[in-house]
């Protein structure tokens, strides 16, 4: 009992070390100036990336099902100090490209494997009612993790272009120390005759049968593109409309601290104010966020991104929170992944076209589009996920 109670600390500092990217604040810049990417290009890599996590993250999550959530950790570990070396030696979009794929397997490994052991460790010890909060702090000490290391990106960026990625490639060679130490809970499995017609169950149960978890992963997928868009054009946006350089590191760590207080706060919030209220505020938010990236402008006009960031930390928990409670334990890793299978496909398919905008008719353009389209599908999708919390849970097929 004591090696479980383990684990839930050091899944929490593995999301600290997941999530300490010295690149990340930095890392538009480095494409555009170093590599020499424009921002289609730039778009275009990260639905290349969400089309590798697509056709990876099913796949990879139930492996993790049957092989264990410490093995995955470990391989995502692994891949993850792969793709950060690539990186370090990188000058051409190939290059980039191979990183990318890597980097972008480490996560499909990582998508649902930690979650599923938080859950699983606390269903071990009795807590999964606990797990909202939990997983809060999970994400909370991942977003100070980026937080920590958007801190320092700026300078070591300007001392010296690669060295936040040769860092990097040391964050993950820790992560990789701590993934051995973790312990597998016992679980209730069962040896399918078949692997293919097993994860085709999983995946009608998924979007067929389960109509609560269903518009929960729909819903989910939306607002976390809601929050994912501006990551990438906000570095440009904050470019074009004047903020200084010397800025762009502590602003993200605003950001990432903005994600990590909301994301600790989330479970407090929904219960108090409960699911109804909660979606309506995502939804505020994101509205807010657009409207004033998209018209306000200005050197402080990044400051609406944090309207964005603050929704992203209080849906995480909630959400997940939602899923977990519809999942059954034999294939808990594989429904996770299939929840940000469908939320990579989206940006797959909208990244390219998002990029276009922006490179067209400028950023803030971007911003004014998205904010239009958000107001029409989001409303709808809530309406759907709200209605469908007061039906009867659906069991998994067999």
């Amino acid at each position: 009992m004591r090696l479980l109670s383990a684990n839930i600390r050091k899944l929490y500092a593995f999301s600290f070390l997941q999530m300490t990217l010295f690149p990340m604040a930095i890392i538009t810049l480095f494409w555009k100036d170093q590599i020499g990417l424009s921002l289609t290009q730039i778009l275009l890599l990260q639905s290349i990336l969400s089309i590798v996590m697509v056709v990876m993250e099913y796949p990879t999550g139930y492996v993790s099902d049957r092989l264990g959530y410490r093995a995955a950790l470990t391989v995502a570990s692994v891949l993850g100090m792969a793709g950060w070396g690539i990186y370090s030696v990188a000058g051409t979009f190939a290059h980039v490209l191979i990183a990318e794929v890597l980097l972008g397997i480490s996560l499909a490994f990582i998508s649902g494997s930690d979650s599923a052991l938080l859950y699983e460790t606390l269903k071990g010890e009795g807590e999964e009612h606990a797990y909202a909060r939990h997983e809060g702090r999970m994400s909370g000490f991942g977003q100070a993790g980026e937080a920590l290391g958007a801190v320092f990106a700026g300078v070591l960026y300007a001392a010296a272009p690669l060295s936040p990625f040769i860092l990097q490639v040391g964050v993950w060679l820790l992560a990789l120390l701590l993934t051995r130490s973790l312990v597998e809970p016992a679980r209730e499995l069962t040896t399918p005759a078949s692997h293919l017609a097993e994860a085709v169950r999983t995946a009608r149960y998924a979007f067929l049968e389960n109509r609560r978890l269903r518009s929960t992963i729909l819903l989910n997928a939306a607002l976390g593109l809601a929050s994912f868009y501006p990551v990438w054009l906000i570095q440009p946006y904050m470019q074009h409309e004047g903020v200084p350089v010397g800025w762009f590191g502590p602003v993200w760590t605003g950001a990432n601290l903005t994600v990590a207080l909301c994301a600790v706060a989330s479970h407090r919030v929904s219960v108090h104010l409960g699911d109804r209220r909660m979606v309506i505020l995502f939804l505020i938010l994101i509205g807010m966020g657009y409207l004033g990236l998209g018209f306000v402008g200005g050197v402080g006009g990044f400051l609406f991104y944090y309207l964005l960031t603050a929704m992203r930390g209080l849906r995480g928990p909630m959400m997940l929170s939602h899923s977990q409670k519809e999942t059954p334990s034999a294939n808990r890793a594989g429904i996770l992944s299939l929840q940000s299978l469908c939320f990579r496909l989206l940006f797959a398919c909208t990244g390219p076209l998002v990029g276009m905008l922006a490179d067209g008719g400028g950023v803030q353009h971007a911003f004014r589009i998205l904010s239009y389209a958000f107001m029409i599908v989001l409303p709808s999708l809530a309406i759907l996920f709200l209605r469908n919390l007061t039906t009867s849970p659906v069991g998994p097929s067999r």
